[in-house]
């Protein structure tokens, strides 16, 4: 997103690195090195200010959630990784599927197809 961007259209847009490493962790419960872990593990991937420091998204926040829920209840990183990537595909692959199958009724509907 430009820099140009109005403020309050970058806060609302889920995938703009809005927070700091610290306030992440803040925000998630767990430490910067938990999330280093799972950046290394490549389920985030932050993005960095202009000062190199590691900055995340409310998408990214969400993923990081879901995988700290799993090794709350014992899942070992790489597999909680492992996980939050396939749910996350799997929920792409359902959207897409929907899409195709309602383009299909619409044109079906319309006689176009």
């Amino acid at each position: 997103m430009p820099a140009d961007t109005p403020l309050s259209d970058r806060l609302d847009d889920d995938d703009y690195p809005a927070y700091t490493m610290g306030r992440a962790a803040e925000m998630l419960g767990t430490t910067p090195g938990f999330l280093r872990a799972i950046g290394e593990a490549r389920l985030i991937t932050p993005l960095r200010s202009e000062g190199g420091h590691r900055r995340y998204s409310r998408y990214q926040l969400r993923i990081a959630a879901r995988a700290r829920e799993l090794v709350d209840n014992g899942t070992p990183i790489e597999a909680a990784c492992r996980i939050v990537i396939l749910e996350d595909q799997l929920e792409e692959a359902q959207r897409i599927n929907t899409e195709y199958r309602r383009a299909a009724r619409d044109g079906a509907s319309t006689g176009t197809g």
